[in-house]
């Protein structure tokens, strides 16, 4: 009997808003809200060719040649400054077409963000200056949650980040290598989370991979970030309260105790 290839998921994470704790927020976003967040889908690898025939398609009847930005499509700027100028029908129809892209395709929203007014305050007085960064939370968790949920399934997991500067991509190589080796880094004071331990990160974890923006499904891993995001403040947010009706964020999957360790994090809220 040929050797039966293990079930594998993969997962697709972005970055959203300034990594360091007491980073000054440049130009405030117009939502108002400040945070520091990593995450974007899980996806089977099996259903990865469909999801890019969906991107495919949008893109085609839409005649877009950039790839599609979450901050430039909301605020119709830069290489979506086209969406402006559309009448505003048209401009309903693109966002619904954007919207049930995102619906339609086989992928499971998940996150880990960081209200950053709410982590300084908390740890800045303890820790100081040898606060964890951001990023180094916010990657961790993600990637633990999503673990978790391969181990549910069976599962390998593979993680692809959205590649940044050099400086960056090496340090988030650090962050996974130090998950194999020692587990969650803040696993003594994570009692009653029941962390996934070092040998399951080894197990489960296949590879990482750094994808350019021109990656469909970075894309729309993406668009999927910001109402994840916009969740943690307010969950009547439309993009996010349709996500969670229509069970495309991985918190519809769960519920009690088991939705805290294995939702969406929101942290510092």
């Amino acid at each position: 009997m040929g050797h039966i290839m293990p079930k594998v998921f993969h997962l697709y994470i972005d970055d959203s808003g300034a990594r360091h704790p007491d980073h000054k927020i440049g130009k405030r976003p117009s939502h108002g809200k400040d945070w520091f967040a990593m995450g974007g889908v899980l996806v089977d690898a099996e259903s990865e060719e469909r999801i890019k025939v969906c991107h495919e398609e949008f893109i085609k009847k839409w005649k877009i040649k950039a790839p599609l930005h979450s901050a430039e499509i909301r605020n119709k700027k830069e290489n979506f400054s086209w969406i402006g100028k559309l009448s505003q029908e048209k401009q309903d129809s693109f966002y619904e077409e954007l919207y049930q892209l995102m619906k339609v395709i086989p992928v499971t929203g998940i996150g880990c963000v960081i209200d950053r007014q709410g982590y300084d305050v908390r740890y800045r007085e303890k820790h100081g200056r040898t606060m964890w960064s951001l990023c180094k939370t916010s990657f961790s968790v993600c990637v633990e949650r999503s673990v978790k949920y391969a181990m549910k399934h069976d599962a390998k997991l593979k993680v692809f980040v959205e590649k940044s500067d050099k400086k960056v991509d090496a340090v988030i190589r650090e962050y996974y290598q130090e998950l194999k080796i020692k587990g969650m880094p803040f696993s003594n004071n994570m009692d009653g989370y029941n962390p996934v331990t070092s040998d399951d990160f080894k197990s489960i974890l296949y590879d990482l991979k750094f994808k350019n923006k021109t990656s469909p499904i970075m894309q729309l891993a993406d668009l999927y970030l910001w109402p994840i995001c916009m969740g943690g403040y307010d969950t009547n947010n439309r993009p996010y309260k349709r996500l969670m009706s229509d069970k495309k964020i991985i918190d519809t999957e769960l519920s009690g105790n088991i939705l805290k360790l294995e939702g969406v994090k929101y942290s510092c809220f």
